[in-house]
């Protein structure tokens, strides 16, 4: 992380090279044309590297490369830090009850059952509030050597392998609670894992619930230890004690070429720096971020959030995540600074408020009523929050069902997920929505023009001593 840290202590020198930033002329800037041009880039490197850009492949070393380019040519300050990983590959994935045969998905750093596959009786956890949550939800069943199936939802996979675990169960297969299949799980780690953990689709899992007896689980896997780059890149203008940071995560799943999850993020952020330019007139840093290895639990934003001391990290006012932006049928959706929803995990660190009013004002001034969505952990917003740094951000949708009243609003397919193609091989340029695209990547950069130019007024971020104490009590 040498890199990072010579960019998180640096000093702006260089006189600017533009006129003052205007947010809604740097919004303007950054158009659909421009926004799609990188990702056609990313689509033919995955087309080129096996179909996907998948952290510790070739197809991801090629993104790298081509970010961190587009930035250098635009005069930025450009590293690419490398940071250790556990790289993980699934050899076979097969589930099997009687005479037929289920689609199961191993989710990442699943211990495997080798070859052979594990042949156990299958338990149903409980369908409570928490399900398999926790120890008690396995009260009165006796699981021992046993897979259970249990339904997802409300803790993280890794706590359900965890307690079923601890109840003595061999294996866990989750059930989505979402039509479609179980894609892009993980365990987050694995020293986490300790029984074989796979998922099912929602129409699976209650087949198997009903066929019941043995079942045959075979998830053949492998973790070995790896290394990613992410790419940071900062203006050479605007003051280093105030940074505002960007980010998007350049990894896509093994299954696919990731366009929307999350080549969307990627270009919109990278064409907002490639339109402000390296030394644009800002009062505030502006520094971006392109994370490696998010599909495997986060792990190339939280290895550089980490890597910083605390006078580095109070340096960054504040976090901008953007995450799938052209969803297929796609949401308009900020995130919940002030958990107005009243849902999941609470709101952001103080200022995370104001940066969802900055989001939803420019929205609405686009005819656009855009809802709010959770800080559930999902993406690299998550290593910042936990220090404290107020986030924010625009987020399209994933694998959560439209509501009738937001197709309304919006348009698209109310019943049906925001994107259908989430973790698969057809999450293509083809199946990218350009117009929500444009629409949201034209916040983005409003937003960092916003910020850059300013930290303060209505929607401001604490600045300051303010920021050391709203810093201290998180």
């Amino acid at each position: 992380m040498a890199g990072a840290m010579v960019l998180a202590g640096c000093s702006s020198t260089s006189e600017p090279d533009s006129p003052p930033v205007d947010a809604s002329a740097l919004a303007a800037s950054v158009t659909e044309s421009g926004v799609v041009g990188h990702l056609e880039q990313l689509q033919t490197i995955a087309e080129s590297n096996d179909g996907n850009r998948a952290a510790g492949t070739s197809g991801y070393d090629a993104s790298v490369d081509y970010v961190a380019q587009t930035l250098e040519d635009k005069g930025f300050d450009v590293q690419t830090p490398e940071f250790e990983f556990h790289k993980f590959d699934v050899h076979t994935e097969a589930l099997r009850s009687g005479d037929r045969d289920f689609d199961v998905r191993a989710l990442s750093y699943s211990p495997s059952t080798g070859p052979q596959g594990l042949t156990a009786r299958l338990v149903p956890a409980r369908k409570d509030d928490s399900p398999g949550c926790e120890a008690t939800d396995y009260d009165g069943l006796d699981v021992t050597g046993a897979i259970v199936l249990v339904n997802r939802g409300v803790c993280p996979f890794a706590a359900k392998q965890q307690v079923a675990s601890e109840r003595g169960a061999a294996g866990v297969i989750v059930v989505n609670n979402e039509d479609g299949p179980m894609s892009g799980g993980t365990l987050g780690d694995p020293d986490v894992g300790k029984v074989p953990t796979g998922g099912v689709s929602k129409a699976d899992g209650a087949a198997l619930e009903q066929a019941g007896g043995d079942v045959t689980l075979t998830l053949d896997t492998t973790t070995e230890s790896s290394t990613a780059r992410n790419v940071i890149a900062q203006t050479k203008t605007g003051s280093t004690d105030d940074v505002v940071m960007v980010g998007a995560h350049l990894d896509s799943v093994p299954d696919g070429p990731g366009i929307n999850d999350n080549g969307t993020g990627v270009a919109a952020t990278l064409e907002t720096a490639v339109q402000l330019g390296g030394s644009p007139d800002v009062d505030n840093a502006v520094r971006f971020a392109f994370w490696g290895a998010e599909e495997l639990g986060l792990l190339g934003s939280e290895a550089y959030v980490d890597s910083l001391s605390d006078e580095q990290r109070n340096d960054i006012a504040l976090y901008l995540n953007f995450d799938m932006l052209g969803s297929e049928n796609a949401g308009y959706l900020a995130y919940d600074g002030d958990n107005s929803d009243n849902v999941g995990e609470g709101p952001g660190p103080e200022g995370s408020a104001g940066i969802e009013r900055t989001f939803t004002e420019f929205l609405q001034g686009n005819g656009i009523a855009a809802d709010g969505t959770d800080f559930d952990g999902r993406s690299d917003y998550g290593p910042f929050i936990e220090h404290g740094i107020p986030s924010g951000g625009v987020f399209s949708g994933a694998d959560e069902t439209k509501t009738p009243e937001q197709a309304q609003k919006w348009g698209g397919t109310p019943g049906v997920v925001y994107d259908k193609n989430y973790h698969s091989a057809t999450d293509t340029l083809e199946n990218v929505d350009r117009a929500a695209l444009a629409k949201n990547a034209a916040a983005v950069a409003y937003a960092v023009g916003v910020y850059a130019e300013s930290l303060t007024g209505p929607n401001g971020v604490p600045v300051g001593a303010d920021r050391e104490k709203a810093r201290a009590t998180e």
